[in-house]
């Protein structure tokens, strides 16, 4: 099934599923406990990211093309670090380029977003799939110059501005995708393709960083996992290539479909 959170024009909020012709129909019940088909056809007046997330986990350097492009080392284990739910973003809305901590140097990241849909602790990855929601796309956007120089060491300050965590459009059940490593991955940019590759690529797959991530861990229901980008980001370019007000940027997966946002500057 592939799930919509979904504005109608009255204002309230709700899931819809997908229909093969496009239409949508309501559902009932709750994300997490299990949604019911209703019969009733909606229309959206606007498409919502598919969750408010518990939580936000991100892994860094899980291309092998990545890792090289960065001159990186091939991490020994999934290199961890956490967006904030408020850096959650919809389709179709802005990404804001930072002016009160200014950065020039926002780069995109087209990533495979996994949701956990009950408590996952000291899952073994042969389980691991059994815990997963569903999946929809995510631009992991980070301010380059925030993350590198003005962190401590830390990534959190260049990735955790507002809007820097676009997620959608829908999410889908795992039924539709039972292979997360087997997906082919875009990032297009002004309608330029710079980032297409495959999760098969993965240093650490997808069963192996729920493991992970929930190794002495609890994984509370609606947490996010970004699970890394492929090659193409904006920084390896020559010369280098960051977004700009004004720049339409779509992330692609197959099986999920497109979420793209547009560019603007923050207003201070």
């Amino acid at each position: 099934m592939k799930i919509s959170r979904i504005q109608l024009s009255s204002g309230e909020v709700c899931y819809a599923s997908v229909r093969n012709d496009g239409t949508l129909e309501r559902l009932s019940g709750d994300l997490y406990s299990g949604l019911q088909p209703t019969g009733q056809t909606v229309t959206a007046s606007k498409t919502l990211a598919p969750l408010t997330p518990a939580a936000v986990m991100c892994i860094g350097l899980n291309y092998r093309k990545h890792a090289e492009e960065g001159k990186q080392a091939i991490p020994e284990h999934p290199v961890l670090f956490m967006k904030t739910p408020s850096t959650v973003q919809n389709p179709g809305d802005p990404i804001i380029l930072p002016r009160k901590l200014r950065s020039d140097m926002v780069d995109y990241e087209c990533e495979l977003a996994v949701v956990i849909g009950r408590e996952c602790y000291n899952v073994s990855r042969a389980d691991a799939l059994k815990y997963v929601l569903g999946y929809t796309c995510a631009n992991d956007v980070s301010a380059r110059d925030w993350q590198r120089n003005g962190g401590g060491g830390q990534w959190c300050r260049g990735k955790t501005f507002a809007t820097f965590c676009p997620l959608g459009p829908v999410l889908v059940t795992p039924d539709e995708i039972t292979n997360p490593n087997q997906l082919g991955i875009r990032t297009v940019l002004n309608g330029k393709t710079m980032q297409d590759w495959n999760t098969n690529d993965m240093i650490f797959d997808v069963p192996t960083l729920i493991e992970f991530l929930s190794s002495s861990n609890i994984l509370a229901p609606g947490t996010v996992i970004l699970t890394g980008t492929p090659h193409g980001v904006g920084f390896a370019q020559t010369p280098p290539l960051f977004l700009k007000a004004g720049d339409s940027i779509t992330i692609e997966i197959d099986g999920i479909g497109k979420l793209t946002n547009p560019v603007v500057e923050e207003a201070v």
